[in-house]
């Protein structure tokens, strides 16, 4: 079990995706009413303050309540059962509760000609205790019985689990998704793999089957049954739905050029609403350290640095949207709509397009079926606990694989770079080739690329061409990340914008040509400098023809770009 982040500082606000930790319970199941309800007083006087006096009629009743109280995370201290129920007896609901609650003190509840059944038990489900009814009085035969097995159970680590449980196979590459969109968002979870016992546990709870996986389970006690992304955003404390209907911009894309588009239009008072497909921070929300950006002399993770911008944004006034695919933008007169995947659509006097950039695919065979199970575009830090002390594959020579390199060098045995090129000088920054040179753990081979992948079921083997010699090489690993250029998420603006062949936006001077304005343009004025075609639609950061793919001059586009609008909305 691994936990993608560390649990809330106490006395801090609780994270989206996490709750308050419940007192542990100590639950009683004796088909009597009487009897159960006079435990349950019992129980209640004594230790109510400190704990969750839990009361069950049937065995199936109480297995319910464990089944509820395991999927909230809840923790369950004692288990007292009655042995002559019908249906199902105290022993055969303290075996199966054991399934459950492996760590909770278990006592049966036995009538004198039922010892030697209780003592049948001691071996059955391990038993610690068995009262004889009746327990009057309590003080004498009741709390000192319960007050050793309280004391037993507390001297275990039983730390309550508040965050959102994440059960999946190793290999699932929808499980790595969840994951991963967890772990973007700034969500806490914890990782559990289906075939661990306390995955397993998880999955009986849930009454999910293995076949079903991933299985999230939130905080509250929800299970979603390998849910979407936008299921998933709505059941974690994500906003998904707008409040209104027309804004006064629509920033697309919470990368940082679109997160300094959110800062700089909220703070200067324009109603204005960020829309992400995934999370904020794009693919600088994914490096493990940025040390070049203006005011952090010792660097900051990506994470970081667009968690402080998102929060920055949302403080100013900002609405944030998460999981909302953009598939089409309309020009309306004076309003610009954009049209999501759902159906749903909401409005502006103007748009900023942040969209940002995706790595490209490699063609190589084996590469797509191993998607996700071996194989990660981008550096997919959820999997860095897993690679310790293993061998790793980065394809790519520009910053982010660098960047990556760095990262899972920390704790991989070997991490090797595999660059086209002839050396890195080329595409990487001068700080990061000497950084990435001054570690024995960092292997660069130039001049070669990955020709094929195979593997049972996930990434086991690469194959390397040496280009220079044209000899090839078979390794064994289990871990590829790829970072190998850009390819614009413009393909849905086809027909609205004037892009670039690669499907960059052009922008500003770009577009006229010969002193001709681009067609359709309806205004007397040439488009300003981030302006696209469509008058009062912008464009920052990577998406723009010819932009410079930096962290900073994102930034300072999306804060110019909103500089334009305001020009933009004054002399319509």
């Amino acid at each position: 079990m691994t936990s993608a982040s560390a649990p809330p500082t106490p006395g801090a606000a609780a994270a989206p995706g996490s709750r308050p930790p419940a007192r542990p319970a100590i639950l009683t199941v004796d088909d009597d009413p009487s009897v159960s309800r006079a435990v349950a007083r019992d129980l209640r006087r004594q230790y109510g303050e400190r704990y969750r006096i839990v009361r069950a009629e049937s065995g199936s009743q109480a297995l319910d309540a464990l089944r509820e109280m395991k999927l909230r995370g809840d923790r369950v201290a004692v288990l007292l059962a009655d042995f002559r129920m019908p249906a199902m007896n105290g022993i055969e609901f303290l075996e199966q509760a054991m399934d459950l609650y492996p760590t909770a003190r278990r006592v049966l509840l036995t009538a004198y000609a039922d010892t030697t059944a209780a003592i049948d038990a001691i071996n059955i489900v391990d038993l610690d205790h068995y009262l004889l009814k009746p327990w009057d009085p309590p003080q004498e035969k009741l709390y000192p019985v319960v007050d050793g097995l309280l004391d037993a159970w507390l001297a275990a680590d039983h730390t309550p689990v508040t965050e959102t449980r994440v059960v999946g196979h190793r290999w699932s590459a929808r499980s790595y998704e969840v994951r991963d969109f967890l772990a973007r968002n700034q969500v806490p979870y914890r990782w559990y793999l289906s075939e661990e016992p306390e995955g397993a546990r998880l999955l009986a709870a849930a009454e999910a089957s293995p076949d079903t996986l991933p299985v999230v389970i939130t905080p509250d006690g929800v299970t979603l049954t390998d849910p979407t992304d936008a299921e998933l955003a709505g059941r974690v404390g994500l906003t998904t739905s707008p409040a209104a209907e027309f804004y006064d911009v629509v920033v697309i894309g919470g990368g940082p050029a679109g997160l300094g588009s959110a800062v700089y239009a909220a703070s200067e008072g324009l109603r204005t609403v960020l829309v992400e497909r995934t999370a904020t921070g794009g693919q600088a929300g994914q490096s493990s350290r940025i040390e070049n950006y203006l005011g952090f002399p010792d660097g900051v993770s990506g994470a970081q640095l667009t968690d402080r911008a998102r929060r920055q944004a949302v403080k100013f006034g900002a609405e944030v949207l998460t999981a909302r695919d953009a598939v089409t933008l309309e020009v309306s007169g004076p309003a610009r709509t954009v049209h999501f995947d759902d159906g749903r659509q909401i409005s502006a006097h103007a748009v900023v397009l942040a969209t940002g950039v995706s790595y490209r695919q490699l063609a190589a065979p084996g590469l797509d079926e191993f998607t996700g199970r071996g194989v990660f575009y981008g550096s997919a830090l959820t999997e860095a606990p897993s690679c310790a002390g293993q061998d790793v594959y980065i394809v790519g020579g520009a910053n982010s694989a660098g960047q990556a390199a760095m990262h899972f060098a920390r704790d991989a045995r070997r991490v090797t770079m595999v660059v086209r090129g002839s050396s890195l000088e080329a595409s990487m920054s001068h700080y990061l080739i000497q950084q990435i040179a001054g570690v024995e753990a960092i292997t660069v081979r130039t001049c070669t690329e990955v020709v094929s992948a195979e593997g049972d079921g996930h990434l086991e083997r690469l194959t390397l061409r040496d280009n220079a010699s044209g000899e090839t090489e078979t390794v064994d690993t289990q871990w590829l990340f790829i970072f190998i250029g850009a390819a614009p998420r413009t393909g849905w603006l086809d027909g609205v914008l004037t892009r670039d062949e690669r499907g960059f936006v052009l922008a500003g001077p770009d577009l006229v040509v010969d002193g001709r304005r681009p067609p359709g343009w309806s205004l007397d004025r040439d488009p300003y400098h981030l302006e696209t075609s469509v008058p009062g639609v912008f464009v920052a950061g990577d998406a723009r023809a010819e932009s410079v793919k930096r962290v900073a001059s994102a930034v300072g586009e999306g804060a110019m770009a909103i500089a334009l609008v305001h020009r933009y909305l004054e002399k319509r």
